[in-house]
């Protein structure tokens, strides 16, 4: 009879190949939360006073922000050391190297750039993202966990889990982190039902997502490095002040003080039959795919890493040998790498 206890983690986290780029697990959670995000959008479009056109004008300015997001945040802070003595690298998403923090700047940039080109309230779009977002954080999370990447400190709880790249057993902060995202929804479900005023919903987003991380992040073994804090901390720390101040802002003024209002009904510039949307559809789906490249979010020596989980990986020119942690490189806090330097690929 078998008993719970701990778990010996070894998940395969390729899902499959195609002309020698492998497809992951992790970058099915993008494609999924983006996808998620895209049919958000269009139910809410009449609202929003959005043209099919302008649907898949928004996804793909979503999507493309998280994407260029979180890999400017991981190679701008987390891994320049490396990537400025190799320039080349940095297109190269099939290597990993995704910042949480940065998906959402991506995301909001693009959002922000959207509105921006066609005229829309900024608050009251990221409001109907909300829900959204969470998902795809939720999501990714999981991807996360089946890479073996954020471990969390050495535990003798019930639950721990023996990582492929760290020693002993420990939290998966990773999996309290996602459950932590997808408990978002239901909260932002309810009070978008009262209709509150334009921003707090995105308020209530940010709020939760960086003020719960706060804790959760205790669980990690995080290098200090600013203010006295992790990187990290001092982001979810500001997002959780930016988050209040929305969620406050509409009450402190006379005319949105307590009072919540219903979204009016818009007509939508243009019809679903008249809207030119063909290659925005062919350009939303080559996203979607694209993301099943990106293998996690630390750049890897993938043949390195992986090998042990997926026979028949072999060095190319999509995979060369790498070495991501050259003297004076600053650990990422959420990957393994932190945790244990044993596993060190060769040039």
């Amino acid at each position: 009879m078998s008993v719970v206890g701990p778990y010996v983690h070894n998940i395969d986290p390729i899902i499959g190949s195609i002309f020698g780029m492998y497809l992951w697990w992790y970058g099915l959670t993008y494609a999924l939360g983006f996808l998620n995000a895209h049919l958000s959008i269009r139910r809410e479009r009449v609202q929003l006073g959005l043209s099919m056109r302008s649907v898949y004008n928004l996804s793909l300015f979503l999507a493309g922000g998280v994407l260029v997001g979180g890999r400017f945040i991981e190679v701008a802070f987390y891994e320049w050391p490396f990537y400025r003595e190799h320039i080349d690298l940095i297109p190269r998403y099939w290597l990993g190297g995704m910042a949480t923090h940065g998906l959402l700047f991506g995301g909001l940039v693009g959002v922000w750039l959207f509105c921006r080109l066609h005229s829309r309230p900024f608050l009251r779009v990221t409001d109907a993202l909300a829900i959204a977002a969470a998902f795809i954080l939720g999501v990714g999370r999981i991807g996360n966990f089946i890479d073996g990447q954020i471990v969390g400190s050495v535990t003798t709880v019930l639950w721990a889990v023996k990582f492929p790249d760290a020693e002993g057993f420990r939290h998966p902060v990773v999996l309290y982190d996602g459950l932590k995202n997808l408990m978002i929804i239901p909260i932002l479900w309810i009070v978008a039902r009262w209709r509150p005023p334009t921003g707090v919903l995105t308020g209530i987003f940010l709020f939760l997502y960086g003020f719960l991380r706060i804790f959760i992040d205790f669980f990690r073994e995080y290098p200090t490095n600013l203010m006295g804090l992790a990187t990290g901390q001092v982001l979810n720390i500001l997002m959780s002040l930016l988050g209040l101040a929305l969620i406050v802002a509409p009450f402190w003024r006379k005319r949105g003080r307590a009072k919540f209002t219903v979204a009016g009904t818009v007509i939508p510039e243009d019809s679903v039959a008249s809207a030119a949307i063909g290659w925005r559809r062919v350009l939303f789906v080559a996203l979607l795919l694209f993301s099943l490249v990106i293998p996690s979010d630390w750049t890897q020596d993938v043949p390195a890493r992986y090998g042990k989980r997926h026979a028949g990986i072999a060095y190319s020119n999509i995979y060369p040998r790498i070495d991501t942690s050259p003297p004076g490189a600053q650990p990422k806090p959420d990957s393994a790498e932190v945790l244990n330097q044993s596993i060190q690929p060769v040039r």
